[in-house]
């Protein structure tokens, strides 16, 4: 059983606080770190857990740790604990900066020890039902639309929200990215609130990503579309649509719908389906996965590189935002 020990209870911490006490056959709990008062009162006390001092004794007593602290203080909790030879599953995004997680990726590989990136829309079982239908997308489509919440507009869009699109897609995608272009607009906010990048990549595919946190619904749905498929994944509702097209070879059933195609020979039926998605809860997912690589010693199914990448992206994505705004001031 693996000792862990969690940094930061405030909103999402106190959900991984829970999912690690459930999964008490898979770790020690052994206490916690946070400089709140209330919300470490709360939490020592709802799961009888020790408050920790300082970031050191808590990582001097597990064998890993789960981060969930503003994003400004996961590159020196998680380098102190790397150093030190403990595991480290860190939220996204990985660091603040491009340079800090770079450095954080040299240090894993010296010090030889597991960390997982917190993308959790990795282990959305709409997307787990759906990865098995891929195949070469061409172009992908994401909307990622939220309310506005006060909670988290210290950060751009990008980081707040696109960075799990931009995580997605580059695992679905797996080319170098060749262009980017972004656009985005500050409304309620000293940084952009709405943000729109098209992401090209050497291979060919384009992908299309639409984040928002000043909307009047939530949404969270992406569409990938490749040769003689769609696939629409509903992180938010947790559903899988395929669109297939397969040849026809025999006789059709009057209830298939057919499309006679441009060559006057070839018919092919329209096949659509949603496969079963199982209810899980993807955090306790990530945890347990955590939990199993370090262990098996296996590679994490989301990477310190993955989170490096997606980091490098959504900070490219930032630059050219900038670029253009920049650009519309001086004309105006």
């Amino acid at each position: 059983m693996l000792k862990i020990g969690l940094f930061g209870v405030g909103h999402l911490g106190k959900i991984h606080a829970r999912l690690i006490n459930e999964l008490a056959t898979t770790y020690k709990f052994v206490g916690f770190f946070d400089p709140n008062e209330e919300n470490a009162a709360f939490v020592a006390k709802e799961y009888n857990l020790k408050r920790f001092d300082t970031v050191n004794a808590l990582i001097d007593a597990v064998d890993c740790i789960d981060i969930v602290t503003p994003t400004l203080s996961h590159f020196e909790i998680a380098k102190t604990a790397i150093e030190k030879g403990v595991h480290v599953f860190v939220e996204k995004p990985i660091t603040n900066n491009v340079e800090d997680a770079a450095l954080l990726t040299e240090l894993t590989d010296k010090h030889q020890v597991t960390v997982q990136v917190g993308h959790v829309e990795r282990f959305n079982p709409a997307f787990t039902n759906a990865s098995t239908f891929f195949n070469s997308p061409r172009f992908i489509e994401t909307h990622r639309l939220a309310q506005y919440n006060p909670r988290g507009t210290d950060v751009p869009v990008v980081l707040d929200l696109m960075i799990h699109d931009i995580d997605i897609v580059l695992s679905v995608v797996k080319s170098p990215v060749r262009r980017i272009s972004a656009s985005g607009v500050a409304v309620v906010s000293e940084t952009p609130d709405i943000t729109n990048a098209r992401i090209e990549f050497e291979n060919g595919c384009v992908a299309n990503l639409t984040a928002s946190r000043i909307s009047m619904k939530n949404m969270r749905k992406s569409r990938f579309f490749q040769k003689d498929a769609y696939i629409s994944v509903d992180f938010l509702n947790k559903k899988t649509e395929i669109v297939k097209l397969t040849t026809l070879k025999e006789e059709a059933d009057p209830f298939d719908i057919v499309l006679d195609m441009a060559d006057g020979t070839t018919k092919k039926k329209i096949e659509i389906f949603s496969p079963k998605v199982d209810e899980i809860n993807a955090i306790k997912e990530e945890l347990s996965a955590f939990a199993n690589a370090i262990e098996n010693k296996t590679i994490p199914v989301v990477t310190i590189s993955d989170g490096f990448q997606a980091l490098k992206v959504a900070h490219l994505i930032m630059q050219d935002v900038d670029v253009n705004l920049n650009r519309i001031q001086e004309n105006n």
